[in-house]
């Protein structure tokens, strides 16, 4: 089986540093207070739903680093179906994909129960973090980042 070679449009970093940087500073304050396994499992989730190949790769790998588990990186597309995730990390990961889908809406339901489990100033972390993952998946699929490079 031959790999198929889809070559990256663009260096973000390279071409818009200013951005790239604030970008870097929004992801770093975003991080801030939150378990750093709760952060990974957020952005690859996100970054499943966005289809961006580069940060699933990045993030699956730093959520290793983290300590995360093999089969809960591998059962996290189907995080719902799953005996394998705490009840906080399941109102982290469905605020995630509400924020994600943001044109449906965020429901008052999947908000409140993350609201249960974050206390606010943890919550706006949270929301914090979810942004800002969509907008490095938006910048490296728009530019086809190439997983595996960093």
């Amino acid at each position: 089986m031959t790999a198929v070679e889809i070559p990256q449009r663009m260096d973000f970093a390279t071409v818009a540093p200013k951005v790239f940087r604030a970008v870097l500073a929004l992801d770093s304050a975003a991080r801030e207070g939150l378990d750093p396994v709760l952060v990974e499992l957020v952005q690859i989730r996100a970054s499943q739903i966005n289809r961006c190949a580069y940060c699933i790769d990045y993030h699956t790998g730093d959520a290793r680093t983290a300590g995360e588990t093999e089969d809960r990186i591998y059962q996290l597309s189907a995080w719902e179906e799953s005996s394998l995730y705490t009840a906080r990390e399941r109102a982290a990961l469905a605020l995630t994909e509400a924020v994600t889908r943001l044109p449906e809406g965020v429901p008052d339901d999947v908000y409140q129960e993350a609201a249960r489990h974050f206390a606010e100033p943890e919550l706006a972390q949270l929301i914090a973090l979810v942004f800002t993952v969509n907008a490095w998946n938006r910048m490296n699929v728009t530019t086809r980042k190439t997983p595996g490079t960093r």
